[in-house]
């Protein structure tokens, strides 16, 4: 089984200005991710509008993706579902296509743990490759506590991996490793507390950023033992981090920064998605004039 480790880039789902999908843009952006040095990309996750996808059309994106790739990096696959006979098709689909991993949410708003727990417990048993745990209580309205993280992850044999994006990870993430060392911890939530992910120990990042250059040089020196370099370039990216990870219209904010630097040819969202105004087009060619992108 593959190690995941360093920045997996979480693609946005390239559409055309009338809903489509934009087939020409995913292979473009695979390769800007893989130009920009990424370690893995994941694909069909929350900001990949995953939820938005025919059954079609995410087996499209999945067979483009890993034709695109073509071995040269790994390539997970999000295969969450409500239901969990849903997630397994999803998963064995995935694997059967070709994916190198999964990333799976819980099922959304079930509050009874013994439930998620038979939920990954039935995954893990469908597929034979790694199984990210996606820890997204805002989008899945799942609490899964660091015990709980933990005891999937040593317990279930293909859970080695946890997407953590519940607030404050860092802490939440230093909790679950105490707990369970061998567990590998990925942050996310736009990358804006990489430095400190990587201080408690995370493998490494997934995550949507229109900069993932600048997360691939964060990680690079600081496993390097460069922390003095990895802190400087981290604070430097500061504003790219905050103005990107604005809620609510964030992936309309990443999908045009991407089109600015020739990676999809259209930056819009699927429906209903929010729309940038001109005031937001205006800043992001300030902020892109401040760091001469």
């Amino acid at each position: 089984m593959k190690k995941l480790q360093g920045v997996f880039a979480i693609m946005a789902t390239p559409f055309s200005k009338d809903g489509q999908l934009d087939l020409e843009s995913v292979k473009t952006l695979v390769e800007f991710n893989i130009d920009k040095g990424v370690q893995g990309i994941t694909i069909l996750g929350i900001l990949g509008e995953a939820h938005k996808l025919t059954e079609v059309e995410r087996e499209q994106i999945i067979k483009v993706v890993i034709d695109q790739v073509s071995g040269r990096i790994p390539v997970i696959v999000g295969t969450s579902a409500s239901g969990t006979d849903l997630a397994v098709y999803y998963s064995k689909r995935a694997v059967e296509l070709g994916a190198d991993g999964i990333m799976v949410a819980p099922p959304t708003n079930v509050k009874n743990l013994n439930a998620v727990y038979e939920y990954y417990r039935r995954v893990s048993s469908a597929v034979d490759v790694p199984v990210v745990v996606q820890d997204e209580p805002n989008f899945s309205g799942v609490l899964m506590p660091a015990e709980f993280l933990a005891k999937i992850s040593s317990e279930l044999p293909n859970c080695k991996y946890i997407k953590l994006e519940e607030a404050p990870t860092p802490q939440k993430l230093a909790l679950t490793k105490k707990i369970n060392r061998d567990v590998g911890i990925f942050g996310g939530n736009g990358g804006v507390y990489f430095l400190e992910e990587l201080t408690r120990g995370a493998e490494g990042t997934m995550t949507g950023f229109a900069f993932p250059e600048i997360l691939v040089e964060i990680y690079t020196n600081y496993i390097s033992g460069n922390i003095d370099r990895a802190r400087e370039i981290f604070y430097k990216a500061g504003p790219l981090f905050r103005y990107e990870g604005q809620l609510g219209i964030g992936l309309a904010i990443r999908k045009e920064i991407l089109r600015r630097r020739g990676a999809i040819s259209n930056a819009s969202l699927r429906h209903p998605g929010l729309i940038l105004d001109q005031a937001h087009l205006d800043e992001i060619t300030d902020l892109l004039k401040q760091f001469d992108v």
